[in-house]
């Protein structure tokens, strides 16, 4: 069912994901090699397929926790391009890059409570039959 509430918090990690696609143009660690777009079009697929993997809810969970990992790397590799950057990490023209990268993660870590929850009920119905 894609009316779950874990549908809507990974929605909104891919959105987040998304836009840190959008803004995330200029973020270069090593000369020409994209790490950070490659990254988002990775999460973006990966969130797709695991809100349409509503039936089977480990695979939900195991590509969730891929996100997760993928979003803490790419939180790593921001934070390094932002320290390295002229003018400090106070510079208030630096992008808004973390925010999404932190709004994702949060929204990853919610729909993987809420699916570990909707798992238990599940199991918990079998046990009654």
């Amino acid at each position: 069912m894609l009316q779950r509430i874990q549908t809507i918090w990974l929605a909104l990690s891919v959105l987040g994901s998304f836009f840190l696609f959008l803004t995330g143009q200029d973020v270069f660690i090593i000369k020409d090699i994209p790490i950070v777009l490659g990254s988002c079009i990775a999460l973006v697929i990966l969130g797709l397929l695991s809100i349409f993997s509503f039936k089977n809810r480990k695979r939900q969970l195991m590509l969730n926790k891929i996100c997760l990992y993928i979003n803490i790397l790419l939180m790593g590799i921001i934070s390094y391009w932002l320290l390295k950057l002229s003018g400090g990490i106070n510079f208030p023209e630096k992008g808004i890059e973390p925010v999404f990268v932190l709004l994702s993660i949060f929204c990853l870590v919610m729909a993987n409570i809420y699916t570990r929850r909707d798992e238990r009920l599940v199991k918990s119905v079998d046990r009654l039959r």
